[in-house]
Order: C-alpha cells, then structure tokens, then sequence
C-alpha cells in the first residue's frame, strides 16, 4: 500500500479505503487541506482500510509545563497523532497549575504546529487546592470550555454547587475526578483484591458517592457534569438513572478499563497502578455494555505517561497511570466487534463525535469524510494481528500496559487539515 509520509502537505492520494467500513473501495484525493475528490479504488488491492473522521481526546495529561521527563507537547501530540487522534484536551495539572487565562494562553503557544490541535482544559480550583474556585467567567470568555482538577477530587459540597451554577449560566462543562478521600485514604488497588496484592483497598463506592452527590447537584443547577473515569458497575447504574431524569451528565471510559482487571494488576504488579484502579470482570462487562447502550458516552484515554524510575517501583511507591492515547483504538475496536465485524459508526460515535461535542469544540460539525470536507481523518487497518512493542511508542516514556499484547486493528495514518501528521505501514502504531 501507498501511504504519503509524515510531513506531507498539499496535494496528495490515500489509496484503497472504505469510508467508516462501508461501500466500495475508494482513494481520496486530498488538496489545499480538504477532500476534492472521491475516485473509485482499486477492488483488487484491499489492505482491509478504514478511513474514519479524526479522534477526540477528552482526557489526556501532556505534562507540560513542569513534567517534561514524562511528556512534552510535541512529544505527546506525536503519540496522539500515531493514535489517530487530530484533538486533545490536556488536564490542567502541571507545574504550574493551568488555572488563568495567562497560563492557558502560554500553553496554547507551547501546542502552536504540533501534530493535533490543543484545547486546554482549566483547573476548577486554584492551584488544584480545592479551597477557591478559579476565575470561571474570565476562563470562558478565553475560550475554556472544560474545568477539572484531576488528579484530584472537588469533594466541597458548597464548590460544586457554585462551580455547577456558574456552568449553567455561563457554558461549559466539569469534569469531575470521583474519588471521596475519606472513604479511599491511601487505597491504591481495588479493594475486592487488596489483601491477595498485600495493598491497602480503593473501594468502589469512593467513586461512587460522589457521583450520587454530583449528579444531584447538576440536577439542581442545571450546570453541566461530566464523570471522568467510570470504574464500576455501581457508577453505571447511577449514571443511566441520572441520565433517564434528563440530568446534565456525561460520562467517560478509559481503554483500560474496558480490558484489563483486577487480577491482571495483582498478577502484573504496579505496571498496572492507576488510578481509579482496574476493577472486577463484572464491572468491565457493565463498562463494555454502557459504552455500546450510550450510557457512557465517550471514551477518553487519561493518557497518564511516566518515567520508568517511577513506575518500577514496589505498588506502595509507583507512580498511578500509564499510557493508552497510542493504543486505544485496537481495544474500542474489539468492544464494537460481533463475530470480527466492527460497528465504524460506533468508534466514531465514542472517539469522536461525543467527546467533540462535549468538549465543545466550537467549529467542529458532524464530523463528514466527503467531497468538500476538512481532510482531518485516520486510516485504520484490521485483519491483520500485530503485537505492540513498548519500544515502538512515540510517547516520550513508554509505561504501556499492554508491552507483548497481540491486535488485530492499528492507526496506519493521520491526517489533519490536510497535513499527514501521522504515517505508518508496519511494525505497529
């Protein structure tokens, strides 16, 4: 197959594709940053290509400022790219904190002709203390659209109201990291395990009673309310009960979530600590079926990148997270598959368009691979099972869980405004 390289602008062809999996195979013809062209392919070269609008990253951390060792901008927008990822919404918790306008506008210069485009998401608290509301109004009209503190939990009761009430007035949406400290203390794997991983527990209702309690007060307000993370069974069922009352909430699930359980981490050690921790099969299964029923609308990848000094470490010294913006395709890829067919609508539904739209991207459409289009697209290959190798990642640290995993789809290329930021014919992403 013809794959134009990384770097390519201008006028180029990518050959042999099907458009979200449907219909005939064709080569699209890209010129000036859009798709002028939709000519017949050649039936008798079919590399198994799926030609899908670019992916949403709602959750991702580049580390940037302060956590360089880790990630930088480029180095994390290259892996998102490699992921077919053409948007990310970094988290705000660097060093310094993103939560003013000053900060976020130094950060957008950092993201200026990297491999995706860059939203930064703003802290909800000053320097992510949860003890003041950072300048929410101020934050808005500079084009922030999300505010978290992840990596940490809003567990003031009276912050959320006003963070929640201020949303509703003025647009945009919380993300919240649900995680209650007083009942998860030093917890650090899932509780149902801890004593078989000689760790202390994180059980499942530190996430869940502070959903219960942001869901009733996203009710109230009306303020919009966004769950990062779902871990359990439990959240699940809160989540589709707010959602059937018509409550503001959203919900995402990471790649990992979706395929990898307790007892993996307690086989595999602290390579798998992150946090919530990876929970039973039965939670994954309720995940899996969420993410297909609507329930949880996006999945996010809470691309958590380290160096090695600091996850090979003992579980009470590792550092939580790992990285998955390079690899989360394959997985949402099998969750959509029946019988080896993939649903494409659905990829695109939880990678792309919901988190685009909670996200508010402000001039993105229903995303369209069409003649007039922005060429802002990836090609996905299937039918062919490859094993990921840890040193083939373009993230700057390479703390995978899935080092050894055999796939069966990969992000050949991507394509953003009609510039290929990302172009692979072989030996994974």
């Amino acid at each position: 197959m013809n794959m134009p390289p990384t770097g390519t602008e201008g006028s180029f062809v990518v050959e042999g594709v099907r458009i979200l999996g449907d219909g005939p195979l064709v080569d699209l013809h890209v010129e000036q940053g859009r798709i002028v062209q939709i000519a017949p392919g050649d039936a008798t070269q079919d590399a198994m290509l799926v030609a899908l609008p670019g992916f949403v990253d709602l959750h991702t951390h580049l580390r940037e400022p302060g956590g360089e060792d880790a990630e930088t901008v480029a180095s994390g927008t290259r892996a998102a790219a490699a992921g077919g990822y053409t948007d990310v919404f970094p988290m705000a918790n660097t060093s310094p904190v993103t939560d003013s306008v000053d900060l976020i506008e130094e950060l957008r210069v950092r993201a200026r002709e990297v491999s995706t485009r860059v939203h930064p998401i703003a802290a909800a608290t000053l320097r992510l203390a949860g003890e003041e509301l950072v300048d929410v109004v101020s934050l808005r009209k500079a084009g922030v659209t999300v505010f978290s503190d992840d990596g940490h939990c809003l567990t003031d009761d009276g912050l959320v109201y006003e963070l929640l009430s201020l949303l509703a007035e003025h647009g945009g949406v919380f993300a919240q990291h649900a995680q209650s400290a007083s009942i998860v203390r030093d917890g650090i794997i899932n509780a149902e395990v801890a004593e078989e991983a000689g760790c202390r527990g994180w059980p499942g209702v530190g996430e869940e009673a502070i959903v219960a309690r942001d869901i009733a007060i996203a009710r109230a307000t009306g303020g919009r309310l966004h769950v990062c993370h779902v871990s359990t069974r439990r959240t699940v069922d809160l989540i589709r009960w707010a959602k059937s009352l018509g409550a503001p909430v959203s919900a995402e699930v990471t790649p990992h979530h979706l395929s990898l359980s307790d007892q993996d981490a307690v086989r595999r050690g602290a390579a798998l600590k992150v946090n919530p921790p990876l929970r039973s099969r039965d939670d994954i299964e309720a995940l899996r079926s969420a993410l297909l029923d609507g329930t949880i609308d996006v999945v996010a990848t809470d691309h958590a990148p380290h160096p090695a000094e600091k996850k090979n470490l003992p579980w009470s010294s590792a550092a939580f997270g790992m990285t998955g913006i390079e690899t989360a395709l394959p997985i949402v890829a099998d969750v959509f598959a029946v019988d080896g067919l993939v649903d494409w609508h659905g990829v695109m539904r939880v990678m792309s368009t919901a988190p685009a739209r909670i996200g508010g991207i402000a001039d993105w459409q229903q995303p369209e691979i069409a003649v007039g289009s922005a060429a802002t697209f990836c090609v996905v290959q299937g039918g062919r099972p490859w094993v990921l190798q840890s040193s083939d990642l373009l993230s700057k640290s390479r703390n995978t869980p899935f080092d050894g995993f055999e796939f069966t789809h990969r992000v050949l290329m991507t394509v953003l405004e009609g510039r290929v930021t990302h172009s692979s014919t072989g030996g994974g992403p």
